[in-house]
C-alpha cells in the first residue's frame, strides 16, 4: 500500500494548473475560429432556405399568374387558453 506524500501533492496540483492553463491557451486559439465556422455555416444555410423560399414562391405566382390573398377570418376571436370552470359564490348570511 502506497501513502500520499507532499511531492506527489505538489506534483498533481503542477498537472491540474498546467492543464487549466493549456486548456485555456487553446480555447483562446480555437474558439474563434470554430465560432466562425459555425456562424459561416449557419448563415449559408439561411441564405439557401431563403433562395428556395423565395424560389417556390416565385415559380407559383409565375405559371398561375394570380397571386391570393386570404384575409384572416375577424369573425372568429381567437380561442384563449381554458384553464378550468369560472365558479360564482354567493356570500351567505
Amino acid at each position: 500500500m502506497e501513502t500520499a506524500s507532499f511531492i506527489g501533492f505538489i506534483r498533481t496540483l503542477f498537472y491540474i494548473i498546467a492543464f487549466y492553463y493549456v486548456f485555456k491557451f487553446l480555447v483562446k486559439l480555437f474558439l474563434p475560429l470554430v465560432l466562425k465556422k459555425v456562424v459561416e455555416k449557419a448563415g449559408a444555410n439561411f441564405e439557401q432556405n431563403q433562395q428556395k423560399a423565395q424560389d417556390s414562391s416565385w415559380n407559383k405566382t409565375q405559371s398561375s399568374g394570380d397571386i391570393y390573398y386570404q384575409p384572416t377570418d375577424s369573425k372568429k376571436p381567437k380561442e384563449t387558453k381554458k384553464v378550468g370552470d369560472y365558479v360564482d359564490y354567493e356570500e351567505i348570511d
